[in-house]
């Protein structure tokens, strides 16, 4: 953009657009003034304003009032949209209404979270916001995090870490690990030791947004451990779990959430002593009223 073209945008301000639009519309400098609240030189110094930023007459007198020229019926269009741009950009968006409300939402989450609340939050929008929707994905912290920056998501909810600078983020719940078997598996004891744990078949889960954990940790666990079958996410290791003699070592909740549909046991083993930690991460924003809503429901359905 040229020197020239700043400056003839610093001289075209929005009181000259809109003396502009109503000498369009009404072709006269007095019916102009009143519906501006302006006095009739106010319009005369305006126009002559603009005459000099377009280096157009723009406007005409003849004895029915202004008519305008070709270079200002050319430029009208353009001019109504500069307004309409300018009211949009200052009106206050209207408040979040979750009744009337047709958002589509977007969430990332690891799967183990999306089982646990779910059907809760599905709930949760047919009762309160009909309308709307929402999506669920589940990304690793690093691209949740590039996500929510970019705007693409909503909020994040997984197992963080810090996150960067624009980002907040609140702990959501914490959840131990468990032991999951079928009923009637006849490896189990009574009482599990670390030594039986050991001994049994483990499907693992190695998706990063579901484990997050040292992974030299995980390395060490890999030798120690018989592993029979590597799956993505937890609940598929359930439903593996469910059918087979081998066990599956998850979150207490997810696997509480299955017992009755797959028809599990839960054993809280006392070995078991990492803490999960998941947290839900938003942008510092807080005027979008609506993503506060739905930080409200997912609280509301992790409970």
């Amino acid at each position: 953009m040229s020197d020239i073209d700043l400056d003839d945008i610093r001289r075209l301000d929005g009181g000259l657009l809109l003396v502009f639009r109503e000498l369009l519309r009404h072709g006269r400098t007095t019916e102009a003034a009143q519906r501006l609240g302006l006095s009739q030189p106010a319009i005369s110094h305006a126009l002559s304003r603009l005459r000099s930023v377009f280096n157009d007459p723009l406007f005409i007198r003849r004895p029915h009032g202004l008519e305008p020229t070709l270079r200002a019926r050319e430029i009208a269009p353009k001019i109504d949209s500069m307004i309409d741009l300018i009211s949009q950009a200052i009106a206050r968006e209207p408040s979040f209404e979750p009744s009337r409300s047709s958002r589509r939402f977007h969430i990332a989450a690891p799967e183990f979270v999306t089982a646990l609340m779910g059907s809760r939050l599905v709930k949760a929008f047919a009762k309160s916001a009909p309308h709307a929707s929402f999506t669920i994905r589940s990304l690793s912290q690093d691209a949740a995090s590039d996500a929510l920056k970019r705007g693409e998501i909503d909020v994040a909810l997984g197992r963080f870490g810090p996150v960067p600078a624009g980002l907040t983020s609140a702990v959501l719940f914490v959840d131990r690990y468990c032991v999951a078997a079928r009923r009637g598996n006849p490896h189990l004891k009574d009482r599990l030791t670390y030594k039986d744990w050991l001994a049994l078949d483990h499907v693992f889960a190695t998706a990063r947004p579901e484990v997050y954990q040292d992974p030299e940790e995980r390395e060490r666990l890999r030798e120690d451990i018989d592993i029979v079958a590597t799956v993505p996410n937890w609940l598929a290791a359930l439903v593996i779990a469910a059918a087979t003699d081998a066990v599956a070592t998850c979150p207490l909740r997810l696997a509480r959430s299955q017992a009755k549909v797959l028809g599990l046991q839960v054993i809280v083993a006392p070995f078991l002593i990492h803490k999960i930690t998941v947290s839900m991460v938003s942008r510092n924003d807080k005027s979008d009223e609506a993503v506060a809503w739905l930080s409200d429901q997912i609280r509301k359905a992790t409970e």
